[in-house]
């Protein structure tokens, strides 16, 4: 019976870990953490506008909800917000960011 008991339990284990693959779990939790930092070391006026979208190969994607604060995040404070986000994640997570209109 307890024999039974441990095939069964392997077998979930083994089913419960494919399901969490498929769904990209692992991906959605880092891109949850990213959203955590990001809203805790950048600066509010730049969290009110512009947020993480997905971080895909070494570069960040983020949303910005203007072509103002875009051209302000650009051109001031780029370097200021990837430097912070390499101290909080690592050079090698995030290599770069892309921001766009969206």
């Amino acid at each position: 019976m307890e024999a039974a008991k441990a095939v069964r339990a392997r077998v979930a284990e083994k089913i419960v870990s494919k399901v969490l693959t498929d769904l990209k779990m692992d991906s959605r939790r880092a891109d949850i953490e990213i959203v955590k930092v990001w809203n805790s070391l950048i600066d509010p006026n730049i969290v009110a506008h512009a947020q993480p979208a997905n971080l895909h190969k070494g570069t960040l994607f983020v949303n910005v909800d203007s072509s103002t604060w875009l051209s302000e995040i650009v051109r001031y404070r780029r370097k200021e917000i990837l430097d912070r986000l390499q101290h909080g994640f690592g050079k090698n997570v995030i290599q770069k960011i892309s921001y766009r209109v969206g």
